[in-house]
C-alpha cells in the first residue's frame, strides 16, 4: 500500500511530466551537488540540449516522494516521456550502449566529442617521475 499522498503523487506526476526529459537530481543542471548527478548531467549534455532538471536536495516531500514512486532509492532518478530510465549507472550503460540516444530520439551513431587534454613537456615529466616513484598525484590548486 501507497504511503504517498493524492497531492503529493499528483505533484510528482506533474514534475514528472513537466517535459520530455526531467532529471531528479541533487542540485541543478548548472551546478550539480554530487558526482553522480554531476555525471547524469554530462551525459545529457552530449546528447540533447534541453530538458528539466529538479532539485531534490530542495523538497524533502519530493526526494522521499519519489523513492516511493518510483521504487528507486537513489538520486538521480531520469525520466523520458514519463518513464523512469533508471539511475546514474543505468543511464551511464545505456548511453555506451546506445540504448539511451535511441530513447532520447537522437541520432544514435553519433559519438558525443570529447575534451581534448593537452599538458606541457614538465607536467608530463612530473606525472612520470610521480607514477615511477609510487607516489599519488596531487594537485596544488
Amino acid at each position: 500500500m501507497s504511503s504517498l499522498s493524492p497531492e503529493l503523487r499528483t505533484k510528482l506526476e506533474s514534475l514528472i511530466a513537466s517535459d520530455d526529459v526531467v532529471l531528479f537530481m541533487k542540485g541543478s543542471r548548472s551546478f550539480p551537488q554530487c558526482g553522480f548527478s554531476a555525471r547524469v548531467v554530462g551525459i545529457l549534455n552530449n546528447l540533447i540540449p534541453k530538458y528539466t532538471t529538479v532539485n531534490v536536495l530542495a523538497d524533502p516531500d519530493v526526494r522521499g516522494g519519489l523513492k516511493e514512486l518510483s521504487d528507486w532509492p537513489t538520486f538521480p532518478q531520469l525520466f523520458i516521456k514519463g518513464e523512469f530510465v533508471g539511475g546514474a549507472d543505468i543511464v551511464g550503460q545505456m548511453a555506451e550502449n546506445g540504448e539511451l540516444a535511441q530513447k532520447l530520439g537522437v541520432e544514435a551513431g553519433k559519438a558525443p566529442e570529447l575534451p581534448r587534454v593537452t599538458i606541457t613537456p614538465r607536467a608530463a615529466d612530473e606525472l612520470r617521475a610521480a607514477m615511477k616513484d609510487g607516489n599519488p598525484v596531487t594537485s596544488s590548486t
